[in-house]
């Protein structure tokens, strides 16, 4: 037995004693929801600039309409949703980030020229640790992604 909630099963039970926690940590998909003003823009951005594809789009689902962006099987994927008639804004601060690590220098590099080549440019970081090795450019709600040229093994 399981709940759906946008295509996201979590068992309403536990499964053979786990905790809960560690049943969530084992299903490797992460989504990254947040509203918009303009989806059409954000499509350019994190499509053309990012490179992500289109894995699924709806119009007027209870009011709302959005679309989810990401690559087919990877871990995560954004949702950027409209609601009718309702006003968001733009980000709140300089430093609401998504950072991408790409320790090799030739996909940095080529990630980095993506988005110059759709139309992009890099913007000076909030915290200047994010300019010592990456970029940061700042999608039409004014949030912000750092592709950075380094890795990550937590």
């Amino acid at each position: 037995m399981a709940f759906v909630n946008h295509g996201c099963s979590v068992p309403s039970v536990p499964v053979a004693g786990q905790h809960y926690w560690k049943l969530l940590l084992a299903l490797p998909k992460l989504r990254v929801a947040r509203p918009t003003d303009d989806i059409e823009a954000l499509i350019r951005f994190y499509g053309d600039g990012l490179g992500l594809e289109i894995l699924y789009r709806f119009e007027d689902h209870d009011g709302f309409d959005g679309v989810m962006l990401g690559h087919a099987g990877a871990p995560y994927h954004f949702e950027f949703t409209k609601a009718h008639g309702h006003t968001v804004g733009r980000a709140p601060t300089r430093d609401n980030l998504l950072v991408f690590c790409l320790p090799d220098p030739g996909e940095w590099q080529v990630a980095v020229e993506r988005m110059e080549g759709a139309g992009f440019r890099a913007v000076p970081a909030f915290n200047p640790y994010w300019d010592r090795s990456g970029r940061t450019f700042e999608d039409p709600d004014g949030y912000r992604v750092v592709i950075q040229r380094a890795d990550w093994n937590a």
